[in-house]
């Protein structure tokens, strides 16, 4: 696109991007980043945040200094019931790339930000809403307009699955003939809002490895998250109980490979889970294993869901920086699936079964390391020196060639 050139937008459907024609009629899409407020300064910007009120919301302007841009932030942290306004230079590198408050580098400024959406790293809280002075998309564009809005009276419900961590979980019928997985959310254990913000960008995540969104209901209580259904469970049960025969070290082998390929798809994506754990897998029908709740730990309401407390918190799969610090990054992420893979190969033992969590926290802090089963692993307690699941991929794929 060239400044002062004239375009005809054909489509909106899409939040993020648009369909356009040029004047030689030549189709084109355009990223519309609803975030960035030309020729806004810095106290209409804290105006037009404080008018919105919302913990996280922010918007990218023109910096005072020309060419240069800022991310103004909202937030009401350390029980600030007023809120107040931050603001962060989008610094570049000498290669023109660029960073915000810790050198997390990106090539572009809406990687940048899409990557601050789900950390904060190094700012007062991540980049949960955008708040902007424009003209909005369409409202048929989005969560909750009809796009990816699910109509209840579409869903038939055959059989309850269990009772998670978030309510109850059913089997059912999507239009009367698509299986899906549909989890009924319990009124006051998710911050709602937050959650159906992110949705639209889980909606996004496809992967074989990775348990499909298919939408959501929100005009009613309780919501419902619609998703794909594995007939085989959640793997910790599937190890304990599916298996028909002793596993071979191929088939488990296999197990940890599907999960570190769809882990890799969303390390890629720079998308944290958070909670990563043999019960947070699936196992459809041909024993292929998918990754399934990633990223929804960011919206328990419950101050159990903590480090220092109750059982909730994913004690026995947190590295050190995450029990001491409540440091997640895709490095705490490796160290969840060393823990997961521990549970393959003990065939969904509990890690550190004679230990309660405060003892795991003090222990693990200080050197504790589960044993290692019949397959040797190493996790290291820096995260520099953990490798990422796109190097672990290789290897996992290396490992299965040499045991075929």
């Amino acid at each position: 696109m060239k400044k002062d050139e004239e375009y005809t937008v054909l489509e909106m459907s899409d939040p993020n991007w648009w369909k356009a024609r040029d004047k030689f009629g030549i189709l084109i899409l355009v990223h519309f980043c609803s975030w960035y407020c030309k020729n806004m300064n810095r106290s209409q910007a804290e105006a037009l945040l404080k008018s919105e009120n919302k913990d996280g919301g922010f918007l990218v302007r023109d910096s005072s200094k020309a060419g240069k841009y800022t991310v103004s932030l909202f937030t009401k942290g350390g029980g600030d019931t007023i809120g107040s306004c931050k603001h962060y230079n989008i610094c570049t590198t000498a290669q023109g790339q660029f960073y915000l408050a810790e050198k997390h580098i990106f090539s572009t400024i809406p990687d940048l930000i899409f990557y601050h959406q789900h950390n904060a790293a190094g700012m007062v809280c991540r980049l949960k809403y955008i708040v902007s002075n424009q003209t909005r998309p369409p409202s048929t564009a989005g969560l909750g307009y009809g796009v990816w809005e699910i109509d209840p009276h579409y869903l038939t419900f055959i059989k309850e699955l269990g009772n998670g961590q978030f309510g109850v979980v059913k089997y059912g019928k999507l239009r009367g003939q698509h299986e899906v997985a549909i989890k009924m959310i319990k009124e006051g254990s998710m911050s709602e809002e937050d959650f159906i913000e992110e949705a639209k960008i889980m909606m996004k995540l496809r992967h074989e490895n990775l348990v499909q969104l298919y939408g959501v209901c929100t005009k009613q209580r309780p919501i419902y998250i619609v998703t794909e259904y594995l007939c085989n469970g959640c793997l910790l049960t599937y190890l304990k109980e599916g298996l028909t025969q002793h596993p071979t070290m191929v088939q488990l082998l296999e197990m940890c490979k599907d999960v570190t390929e769809g882990m890799a798809y969303l390390e890629s994506k720079q998308y944290i889970h958070r909670d990563l754990a043999a019960r947070n897998c699936l196992v459809d029908s041909n024993g292929t294993v998918k990754v399934t709740d990633f990223g929804l730990s960011r919206y328990v309401l419950d101050d159990e869901y903590l480090p220092s407390a109750g059982s909730k918190f994913p004690v026995r799969w947190s590295p050190p920086e995450v029990l001491l610090y409540d440091k997640f990054s895709s490095k705490s992420d490796i160290w969840a699936y060393g823990v997961l893979m521990w549970e393959v190969y003990t065939l969904g033992r509990l890690p550190y079964e004679r230990l309660n969590n405060t003892e795991i926290v003090h222990q693990v802090s200080r050197g504790l390391r589960l044993y290692r089963p019949s397959w040797p692993m190493k996790r290291s307690t820096k995260p520099d020196e953990r490798p990422t699941f796109q190097k672990l991929s290789v290897t996992v794929q290396d490992l299965l060639y040499e045991l075929q």
